[in-house]
């Protein structure tokens, strides 16, 4: 494999890791909204409940403190990428906020991998 294809590689992992903890906090904050609507709803007290909607309100803190984890991540990766020339290594159908104009807003026909030709230009960027 080139260092061509390993930085692909990692860049379509990054971006499949990121869009999981996305969609693991889009359902954790859908089940908390509904929480204390089922409970009002099924007439229970207040109290009823807590220890579930504290263990939601937890596993969304967790999710949100891996998210800021996996931005670091993508922040050194695209430093690196930058360090050793590598300049097409941003796949995915999202754009970046440096891109301008937009790639396409992140709709595709079926979310194939775009390669965005713009890397950050500090690990500061995003």
């Amino acid at each position: 494999m080139t260092a061509q294809t390993i930085g692909e590689t990692l860049s379509i992992r990054l971006h499949a890791v990121e869009a999981a903890i996305d969609a693991a906090l889009v359902e954790s904050s859908s089940l908390m909204a509904l929480l204390p609507q089922a409970r009002a709803e099924a007439y229970l007290s207040a109290v009823t409940g807590q220890r579930a909607f504290d263990g939601a309100a937890a596993s969304i803190v967790a999710l949100t403190e891996a998210r800021s984890h996996m931005v670091g991540t993508h922040n050194t990766l695209a430093a690196l990428a930058r360090k050793l020339g590598l300049e097409t290594l941003a796949v995915g159908p999202l754009d970046k906020p440096e891109d301008t104009p937009p790639n396409g807003g992140g709709i595709t026909a079926a979310f194939a991998p775009k390669v965005n030709k713009v890397l950050p230009l500090s690990p500061d960027a995003c």
